[in-house]
């Protein structure tokens, strides 16, 4: 790497911001690139961070590079940049899935700047939400964030809703018996002083949220079998809002397209005092993953599942330093 200038210190911060995005159970499995002379960011999928057996397809592993991508997008914006992306720029290279070359603009026509403020506010959170229902216009809003993004959101009502729920406690009753499932658990899951104390990624116990006691939101229980001292039990909503992100197709790109949607969503949900969390259990069934979609539309591919609501927000979980996963050339 080559040695730091002033300028520097802004590309770390684009990437700081960047890493604040979500990605299935905190592995963070992005690396970027930045090239001085051009101005341009390279970002690369971390194939170390994959779990082969949760996500065999990498397509949880590109949602959460996307997500991270729209992120730097909103901080560029923010800083009066104009973000010019190309999503997989190299068929031969299927590990860099974006670039983002940096271009002065008069003003942001995306309105993506105006998310900057909920980069850093927005976190997971498995608490209990209130019953008060998302009113129509800010669902309008969620809506018009993921089609920007070329993605869709739905919320799925009456007996959609149903059928959404019953295949979230199927997946969850899978779960509590796969041995796989479990070694995902374990190896991204901290339970111990000493993991938490020194762990930048994974999820850490403070963040697992009580234990459900009662209530139908699919809220996954990041200790699985394992007992957290301390931890607390309680009920959740019995009238769970969730929010179904799906593309018309399913390729890499679509993924990508998806975790910029889901990202641009849950920011905007931020700032209109909403708490939001994953409920992806059935989307790491093959199976169960097709029955989630639109029954409206028919077509389409679901990507994830989000569970939105008025509660707290979750507490911060651990991050990778930026030198870690940025590196500099001239």
């Amino acid at each position: 790497m080559t040695r730091p200038t002033p300028a520097d210190k802004q590309v770390t911060a684009l990437v700081r911001d960047a890493t604040a995005a979500p990605s299935m159970h905190n592995a963070q499995p992005w690396f970027f690139r930045y090239f001085r002379r051009s101005r341009t960011f390279e970002i690369h999928a971390d194939q170390a961070r994959a779990m082969p057996h949760s996500d065999p397809q990498n397509r949880g592993l590109h949602i959460g590079c996307g997500a991270a991508l729209l992120n730097l997008e909103v901080a560029a914006a923010h800083e009066g940049l104009r973000p010019d992306t190309s999503l997989l720029p190299d068929p031969t290279d299927p590990a860099l899935v974006a670039t983002v070359r940096l271009t002065h603009a008069p003003a942001d026509r995306s309105g993506l700047g105006a998310l900057y403020p909920a980069i850093h506010r927005r976190h997971t959170s498995r608490y209990p939400f209130g019953e008060q229902e998302i009113p129509d216009a800010v669902r309008e809003e969620l809506r018009a964030a993921a089609d920007a993004e070329g993605a869709t959101l739905a919320f799925p009502t009456a007996w959609h809703l149903q059928e959404v729920l019953e295949l979230a406690r199927e997946a969850e009753a899978r779960n509590a018996t796969d041995r796989g499932a479990d070694e995902d658990l374990v190896r991204w899951t901290r339970t111990d002083a000493a993991s938490v104390a020194t762990a930048d990624d994974g999820v850490p116990h403070y963040a697992f949220g009580p234990r459900r006691r009662g209530g139908k939101a699919p809220v996954r229980d990041f200790a699985g079998s394992r007992r957290v001292p301390g931890r607390e039990s309680a009920d959740f909503e019995h009238h769970p809002q969730l929010a179904l992100v799906s593309t018309a197709h399913n390729r890499p790109e679509d993924w990508l397209r998806a975790g910029r949607a889901v990202e641009r969503v849950l920011l905007l949900a931020t700032l209109r005092g909403l708490a939001g969390s994953f409920a992806t259990q059935p989307l790491e069934w093959s199976d169960l993953r097709w029955p989630l979609r639109d029954p409206v539309a028919g077509t389409g591919y679901a990507q994830t599942l989000l569970r939105l609501g008025y509660g707290p927000q979750g507490p911060g979980a651990p991050r990778r330093p930026v030198s870690d996963v940025l590196d500099v050339q001239p």
